[in-house]
């Protein structure tokens, strides 16, 4: 089986989508990146009972390589930000809190210090039909300049790792500033955190950690 620890990843970090709460029933996808070749989740299957057979392998022009199910229908955004990006794995959710900003912003401001990790403020990328190319470019815009997160119009968030677990724990980390700012707004306006207070954090050593040089 090719990439069978790659595709046991997978399944593993599915289960932790599910159990919280980032994904329910078939919605999000994920991937990891090891070379030409891409092992991502299936599509229409949910994440919490997948096998690693299950999950299919394709190379970098979406041409199916092992598998016996059709990979997800958002392979062509994962492809466009291992193109982009030098990361190597990328995690998809439908989370509450950040679907709830998706639909509401363009961007979430900096809140808390702990933003930095994602890369700065987190952009919300322009709407399009999921699975399309057309979707796959706004997400990579949004990315640019070296974002670990962003979040897509009414619809969900997508964040990049060295590896699955950093992926998941900036999916995380993103849902879990989402939830703040709502639960901010419902109370007052949340203070944003000014570029001098974001710069001090930085001279401190807060910054995301490096992607190995390939």
């Amino acid at each position: 089986m090719l990439l069978k620890d790659e595709r046991d990843e997978l399944c593993g970090i599915g289960r932790r989508l599910a159990g919280t709460g980032l994904v329910t029933g078939s919605a999000g996808n994920v991937s990891v990146r090891s070379g030409d070749l891409v092992a991502v989740t299936p599509g229409g299957m949910m994440l919490d009972r997948m096998a690693p057979a299950d999950c299919p392998v394709v190379d970098m022009s979406a041409r199916l390589v092992e598998g016996e199910r059709a990979p997800s229908s958002e392979t062509p955004m994962h492809l466009a930000l291992y193109e982009a990006t030098p990361a190597a794995a990328i995690v998809h959710t439908h989370s509450t809190y950040g679907a709830v900003v998706a639909t509401t912003m363009s961007e979430l401001p900096p809140i808390h210090y702990n933003t930095l990790l994602l890369g700065g403020v987190v952009k919300v990328a322009e709407y399009a039909t999921y699975g399309t190319p057309e979707l796959a470019e706004n997400v990579r815009a949004a990315m640019a300049g070296g974002k670990r997160a962003a979040l897509m119009a009414n619809h969900g968030g997508v964040a990049i790792g060295r590896d699955l677990d950093e992926a998941f724990e900036n999916a995380r980390l993103l849902e879990w500033l989402c939830g703040v700012y709502v639960r901010a707004k419902a109370i007052g306006e949340p203070r944003v955190l000014t570029d001098e207070e974001l710069a001090r954090v930085v001279e401190r050593g807060l910054t995301p950690p490096e992607f190995p040089r390939v």
